[in-house]
């Protein structure tokens, strides 16, 4: 079973979310706009906040897309 395109990490001390697309980190995001925008910038661009918040092209580790701090 391989790993979805998309991993964003636990958050850190910051309460930063490192973001993963393809192996490649995009990264560092302090909200759901800024995944968001990372994955714009990689060629999503008509994705919005509720498609990076649903989809099962992402994996959220230590949370989901509310899970924002430390």
């Amino acid at each position: 079973m391989s790993e979805p395109p998309v991993i964003v990490y636990p958050p850190d001390e910051d309460g930063g979310r490192r973001v993963r697309a393809d192996g490649r980190i995009l990264g560092r995001a302090y909200s759901l706009r800024d995944v968001t925008a990372f994955l714009q910038e990689a060629g999503l661009q008509g994705w919005d906040e509720l498609d990076v918040a649903g989809s099962s092209l992402i994996e959220w580790r230590g949370g989901g897309p509310d899970a924002w701090g430390p």
